[in-house]
């Protein structure tokens, strides 16, 4: 969330903000509970100094023997107000944070303005889209005719938005989600964490889903746990309430998990196959820095996204995205997009940001600095490493062969018992 004194000074820029996201608050209503707020606080200092005033000249009067009566019942007075007061502050805190928790993050600098995904910047590419002999099929006809992707017994089990992957297919998925996990700990300096995937609502909060993405998340109400959508709810959270000493930043974790999404704008939308799913799969690499060093690390999460993705050999692309088509609680987003020749799509397959300290705030994540002073809040990033199963249809796609057999990308190899190739 933004800091209080922040809107209050830069009221301005917060709701040039607001209409760039898309998003809406109301910032007058918010400045008024404000107000009232330091006024409420300005009013119960100055009873409690009165109550300090009058607590020695009581005590004074009763070793004296006075009357001390009329001092009594304004302290009892000062008291009811000091009530009345608590009571106020208390409901004025509560409908603030209730609208500070759902305005967004401030869009960074250069991320170009914008309504939707068509005002998006493409950036940079990679690879050239292979070209076929014969016409690609989409992954779901090339999973069908090998008989390992099952969309039929998954819609009898759980409904729509479900995949069911047999032999071969299930392996590959496998394959790809240990490759990533090595690729990620071995080489570019991430601990794995296996996190929990039922989380409380206030973790939720504190990532930034909660309240705005109420409506997406699947929720255990006996046990007023919830399902996560990412990997990034839990591993954001690992430090949550704590404060961190500058020698321990930046940290890095890597994390698997299977992720539960409602998809409930989404209906009618990519219901063949796997590009938009109920539950998925997921490698998940989060970031916590010192603020100074956020910019760099975001560059840094994207090369080492993009890593998997060459290695892969998969041809991609990254977008920047625009104000509005970023998310809530971030404020600069890049998205990597794999080619799908089966499909003729560029599908999203890993989603790259920085949160600045907008998620610190909300989970009560700070730093000391080394030498001294007050502690900081962090800086938290994300990104998928990479985002499953899309990668599987991009590899489906884009290694299929005119027999109906898919060669297996050289990396996943050693993961899949030396095979060369499904059939």
């Amino acid at each position: 969330m933004l800091d209080v004194g922040f809107i209050r000074q830069e009221t301005d820029l917060v709701r040039r903000a607001l209409r760039a996201k898309g998003e809406s608050a109301d910032i007058d209503w918010f400045l008024r509970l404000d107000k009232d707020l330091r006024a409420v606080v300005t009013e119960t200092e100055g009873l409690r100094a009165r109550q300090n005033q009058l607590s020695p000249e009581i005590g004074r009067r009763k070793r004296a023997g006075e009357d001390a009566d009329a001092l009594l019942e304004e302290v009892s007075d000062l008291k009811a107000k000091q009530k009345q007061l608590n009571d106020r502050k208390d409901q004025l805190e509560l409908d603030l944070r209730r609208i500070l928790m759902r305005i967004p993050n401030l869009p960074a600098d250069d991320v170009p303005v914008g309504h939707s995904d068509s005002d998006n910047a493409i950036v940079d590419t990679w690879g050239e889209p292979r070209t076929f002999e014969f016409e690609p099929k989409a992954h779901y006809d090339v999973g069908d005719a090998l008989g390992m992707f099952h969309s039929d017994r998954a819609a009898r089990i759980s409904g729509s938005g479900f995949s069911l992957l047999t032999g071969a297919l299930a392996q590959l998925e496998r394959a790809l989600w240990n490759y990533m996990l090595d690729i990620h700990t071995r080489e570019h300096g991430y601990t794995e964490a296996a996190a929990p995937y039922l989380v409380r609502g206030t973790s939720l909060e504190g990532s930034g889903q909660l309240p705005k993405l109420e409506g997406d998340m699947y929720r255990c109400r006996d046990d007023d746990l919830w399902l996560i959508p990412t990997a990034e709810v839990p591993v954001t959270n690992i430090h949550r309430q704590e404060i961190l000493t500058e020698d321990e930043l930046p940290l890095r974790y890597a994390a698997f998990s299977p992720c539960f999404r409602r998809e409930s704008g989404a209906a009618g939308t990519d219901t063949r196959g796997l590009t938009r799913m109920h539950q998925f799969h997921k490698v998940e690499m989060v970031a916590v820095t010192r603020p100074e060093d956020s910019d760099a690390e975001l560059l840094r999460i994207r090369a080492n996204a993009e890593t998997i993705l060459q290695r892969l050999d998969l041809p991609y692309r990254v977008v920047l995205l625009c104000t509005g088509d970023t998310s809530f609680a971030s404020a600069k987003t890049f998205d990597l997009e794999a080619w799908a020749p089966g499909c003729g799509k560029w599908l999203e397959v890993s989603s790259i940001s920085t949160f600045r300290d907008f998620q610190a705030r909300r989970a009560e994540m700070r730093y000391r600095p080394a030498e001294g002073g007050k502690p900081r809040h962090v800086h938290t990033l994300n990104g998928s490493g990479l985002a499953l199963p899309r990668v599987l249809v991009a590899i489906l796609e884009n290694y299929q062969r005119e027999d109906g057999s898919v060669a297996i990308p050289d990396v996943l190899r050693p993961y899949m018992g030396w095979k060369t190739d499904i059939r």
